[in-house]
C-alpha cells in the first residue's frame, strides 16, 4: 500500500456554535477528508485548574475545556448535509451507554448517513464515569460483552438471551434492520494483549492512539493472528491510528509549539512505558497508568504545573506528531509500511500556540494533498 491510498479522516467541531460544525464538515468533506469524527467525552484531558489565560492563551476565546456535542446527535445532524464522508466516534466507551442503547443508535445513524456511521468504541476512562457515579471496573469483560450483544441485536430478528458477568438478556430484541442490510463497521481502540484480542475476534476495525512504529505493527500482527484463530479473514479489519498533531512552517518551530503547557497536557496522558523509554517516570508517579488514574478536574493549579514541568522536551517531541507538513507526512508512511490504512487527524496547534490556528489549517491542506499524491 502507498501514502496515496491511505485513507484521512478529521475531527468534526465539537463545540457550539452548531452553524459551524455543518460549514466545516462541508468544507472538509470538499477539501477530500474520507471521515469524521467526534470525541465522545463529558471531560476533556486539559485540567480547568490550569485553563486561564496567564497559562492558556486559548482560554481567553474558549471558557471551559470540557465542551462536546452529544455524539450520536451531532453524528446524525452532519449526516444530513454531508454525501460521502464516513462518520465515526473516537471513540464512544462500553460504560455510558447500555449495548441494546449502542446498537439501535448506531442502526438509526447508518439509516440517517445511508450506511456511512462507524462504531468507534473502547474500554473508556476513568475521567469520563468515576466522577460521574459509574464505576470503572472490568473494562475488558465489559468491553468484550458489550460488543457481542450489540451483533446478537443485530443478527436476530427474534428475541435473544444473554448471561455474562456484566450483562444479562432475556428475551430481548431489537427489530430495526441496517440500511442496505449493510451492519456499521465497529472499530475498536485496543492497546493491551485482552483488548487486542477481542478486537481480533469482534471488530472491523482498530482505532488506537498513536504510538511507536514498531509496536503499532506488532500489535496489529497481533490482530491479525486473533482474527485468523477465530476463523476470520484478516484483512478484512481496517488498521486505524488517531494522531494529534501540531503543524509549523519549521520544524524549529514545531519543536517549539509541542513544549507549549497545553501541549505537554496530552502528554500526561501517555502511559509510564513511555517516560520509562526515556529512562524518567511519569510526572504523576511510578506506576501511574492514566486511563485509571487521570481525572483532570481532581488536580490542582500547583499540581498539574509541577507536572508538565516533569515532562521532558525529548518526550513530548517524541509523542506529539509535529513538524512542517512534509515532515508529517514522511512520519504517516513509516505507519503506513506497518500496516495503516486509514489515519484520523487531529490539529491540536491552537493548544500550543492560538496565534498559529489560522496557518495551521492552511497547512493542514498542504499535509491532506501531499499524502493524497494531489
Amino acid at each position: 500500500m502507498k501514502l496515496s491510498d491511505l485513507k484521512v479522516g478529521t475531527l468534526g467541531n465539537v463545540m457550539p456554535p452548531f452553524d459551524s460544525a455543518i460549514k466545516a464538515a462541508k468544507l472538509n468533506e470538499e477539501w477530500g477528508f474520507d471521515s469524521l469524527w467526534w470525541p465522545d467525552h463529558w471531560m476533556g484531558w486539559h485540567p480547568q485548574s490550569i485553563w486561564k489565560p496567564d497559562i492558556a492563551e486559548l482560554a481567553k476565546y474558549q471558557k471551559s475545556p470540557d465542551v462536546y456535542f452529544d455524539v450520536v446527535a451531532a453524528m446524525a445532524a452532519i449526516g444530513v448535509v454531508t454525501n460521502r464522508v464516513q462518520l465515526g466516534t473516537t471513540v464512544t466507551d462500553c460504560f455510558r451507554r447500555h449495548p441494546a442503547l449502542l446498537a439501535q443508535a448506531w442502526l438509526t445513524l447508518s439509516h440517517i448517513t445511508k450506511g456511512r456511521a462507524i462504531l468507534g468504541i473502547g474500554a473508556g476512562e476513568a475521567e469520563n464515569t468515576e466522577p460521574y457515579g459509574i464505576p470503572f471496573k472490568q473494562p475488558a469483560t465489559r468491553m468484550e460483552e458489550v460488543l457481542k450483544i450489540i451483533r446478537l441485536l443485530w443478527e436476530n430478528d427474534e428475541p435473544v438471551d444473554f448471561d455474562g458477568k456484566i450483562f444479562q438478556l432475556k428475551g430481548a430484541v431489537l427489530g430495526m434492520r441496517p440500511y442496505a442490510e449493510k451492519y456499521p463497521p465497529i472499530w475498536v481502540a485496543a492497546l493491551g494483549p485482552k483488548m487486542l484480542d477481542i478486537a481480533g475476534r469482534l471488530a472491523d476495525g482498530w482505532l488506537p492512539m498513536k504510538q511507536e512504529v514498531k509496536q503499532y505493527g506488532e500489535k496489529l500482527a497481533a490482530i491479525r493472528r486473533s482474527a485468523q484463530a477465530a476463523g476470520r479473514d484478516p484483512s478484512t479489519i481496517t488498521a486505524g491510528m488517531f494522531v494529534q498533531y501540531v503543524i509549523a512552517e519549521t520544524h524549529e518551530e514545531a519543536h517549539r509549539m509541542v513544549n507549549a503547557p497545553l501541549a505537554k497536557a496530552y502528554v500526561l496522558v501517555e502511559p509510564t512505558s513511555t517516560f520509562e523509554r526515556f529512562g524518567v517516570k511519569h510526572p504523576f508517579g511510578e506506576n501511574f497508568y492514566p486511563l485509571t488514574d487521570y481525572i483532570p478536574s481532581h488536580y490542582g493549579r500547583e499540581q498539574v504545573l509541577d507536572a508538565l514541568d516533569k515532562v521532558p522536551s525529548e518526550v513530548a517531541e517524541a509523542t506529539l506528531t509535529h513538524g512542517t507538513p512534509e515532515d508529517i507526512a514522511a512520519e504517516l508512511k513509516d505507519y503506513v509500511e506497518q500496516g495503516l490504512e486509514h489515519v484520523v487527524l487531529v490539529n491540536t496547534t491552537a493548544f500550543a500556540d492560538v496565534g498559529k490556528a489560522r496557518s495551521s489549517f492552511r497547512l493542514s491542506n498542504e499535509l491532506l494533498r501531499l499524502i493524497k499524491g494531489n
